[in-house]
């Protein structure tokens, strides 16, 4: 156990932080829901603009690296092979940065949608049904792919082309910031870093538990109370900690490949034995609106909110502001992950395929899944949304499920896809955070501080969840988070600098200091020629 490997600092002002947050919470817990709802309404509310900008400016500048001469830039040796095949790397991609919440928000956004549409839409209206379906896509599509990507640029730059053997969020921002790194703001970043991410897999366990549950009482008749919710969470990291402890080779890409399987099957057995025809007509039409309206809705904002007759529906700060936040916490992690696993790729290969393979995931699980509830709810086949407002978004979910042929089998394979995607993302951030906090990085995190950081995610969500405070972790997260979009845009002013200067170098470029040198000595001379003139006159 080499200990002189710990980032010690970060180490422990991340428990520290997340002990600081987690124990009032816990302690007093109406209080400190209250402040942090404020917090959040007030960070939404004013800042709103500033995460749609940034979805945008993050989007467009992935597209202009992946095509510029930056895109051809391989992570790695000239003739080095990709680590790992095509199929098991957007598994792991896709595991990690969807996980279970893609089960959750696949099967049931649309209803909310549904009653409470965009653009002053009324609700359940024709107008309302169009736009159901398109906007769960929208949101889990490349913009949010685009925002997970971007931090992956400069970590992955610096640990296979410089061969920087540190995968740290500071790190990486080392071009721009320079010596300040190795001061306290450099722990500082990290810790941000980390904070966001243990407040996400809160979030993650928030909404997976309680629908792994419902799946267990459709299974077995157990209940669905806090000791079913308790075993269900143990059983997930007893899963995700051995998998992390077994390392990226034999854990992770073993889990995430058997998770991508399962996966498949559930949306294919949902698409052929569902209403086909309805599934594929609606989600192409959805992907057409989505591709029509794209900028519209990236941009929306609802700025005649406080006009007399103008009808303000929250939608933007309560939606889209939220998930463009939601993905600005999660994506220093995915980012480091997705760094991780591509080595052997060019930049352009990394950023076309995160971004082609999450949103062509996210399409397939909202489309299909989505799209067969609401087929149930227009049909009359079944009520979905009074069913959802008489009981919960879980339990409708395993209503839904409850609906298709072989009902139980299909519920015992979904609850089954959820635990697997559960677990795939935990052992990736479980990865993700030891390896933050080690001062290098050669192969593999260590293994005892893999399985410290497994039962760490764990721990305070299990704690919270007993006083119902795990929604109240999760914006909190994104409430501390409010600083990543600044680091993010670090990040990229980081890669380009460091990638820029790398491809001038390679190419006999001199750098700047030489010409400074030439200048000054050419204005030496030219000042010693006037000179001798001047003499001479």
């Amino acid at each position: 156990m080499n200990k002189k490997l710990i980032d010690w600092p970060t180490f422990i002002a991340a428990l520290i932080l997340l002990l600081a947050v987690s124990i009032p919470l816990a302690v007093f817990p109406e209080a400190g829901n209250e402040i942090v709802n404020m917090a959040n309404s007030f960070m939404t509310g004013n800042f709103g603009v500033m995460y749609l900008v940034f979805g945008l400016a993050a989007f467009a500048f992935l597209l202009f690296v992946a095509f510029s001469k930056n895109g051809h830039i391989k992570l790695g040796d000239k003739n080095e092979d990709k680590e790992f095949g095509t199929f098991s790397w957007a598994a792991m991609l896709f595991a990690a940065g969807i996980g279970s919440s893609i089960l959750y928000w696949g099967m049931i956004e649309w209803a909310f949608y549904y009653e409470g549409p965009p653009f002053g839409i009324e609700g359940g209206s024709q107008e309302a049904i169009k736009w159901a379906p398109a906007y769960g896509i929208f949101h889990w599509g490349p913009i949010a792919w685009a925002i997970y990507t971007l931090p992956a640029l400069p970590i992955a730059y610096f640990y296979y082309v410089r061969k920087k053997p540190v995968l740290k969020i500071s790190e990486a921002v080392r071009p721009v910031l320079g010596k300040v790194v190795d001061t306290p703001l450099g722990n500082t970043i990290d810790v941000l870093f980390m904070f966001g991410l243990m407040g996400g897999a809160g979030t993650t366990l928030a909404l997976g538990t309680p629908m792994i549950a419902q799946g267990v009482n459709n299974i077995t008749g157990l209940p669905t109370n806090m000791a079913t919710n308790t075993v269900i969470m143990l059983l997930c990291t007893t899963i995700f900690a051995i998998s992390a402890y077994s390392g990226l080779r034999r854990g992770i890409k073993v889990l995430s490949d058997i998770n991508l399987w399962l996966a498949i099957f559930v949306l294919a057995f949902i698409f052929v034995m569902g209403p086909t025809v309805f599934i594929s007509e609606t989600t192409f039409t959805s992907l057409g609106l989505i591709l029509n309206n794209f900028f519209e809705m990236a941009t929306w904002l609802e700025p005649l909110a406080n006009v007399e007759g103008f009808t303000e529906t929250g939608f933007p700060e309560a939606w889209t502001v939220f998930y463009w936040a939601w993905w600005v916490v999660y994506a220093p992690f995915v980012g480091l992950f997705v760094a991780r696993i591509s080595r052997g790729r060019t930049i352009q290969e990394m950023i076309i395929g995160t971004i082609l393979y999450g949103t062509i995931g996210s399409v397939l699980f909202f489309g299909i899944m989505g799209n067969y509830g609401l087929h149930l709810q227009l049909s009359g086949t079944f009520d979905v949304i009074g069913y959802m407002n008489e009981t919960s978004p879980e339990a409708a979910i395993i209503a839904i499920l409850d609906q298709l042929p072989m009902a139980g089998i299909m519920v015992t394979l979904f609850t089954v896809l959820a635990i697997v995607f559960l677990a795939t993302t935990f052992d990736s951030s479980s990865y993700i955070l030891a390896a933050v906090v080690q001062r290098k990085v050669q192969k593999e995190p260590l293994r005892w501080n893999r399985l410290f950081w497994a039962f760490t995610l764990c721990l305070m969500p299990l704690v919270l969840m007993y006083v119902g405070d795990l929604q109240t972790l999760q914006t909190a997260s994104i409430v501390a988070g409010f600083p990543v979009l600044f680091i993010m845009g670090l990040l990229a002013w980081s890669f380009i600098r460091a990638s820029n200067e790398d491809i001038r170098a390679s190419k006999g470029y001199q750098p700047p200091t030489i010409h400074i040198v030439q200048r000054e000595k050419r204005k030496k001379q030219r000042d010693e020629t006037l000179q001798d003139k001047n003499q001479n006159d």
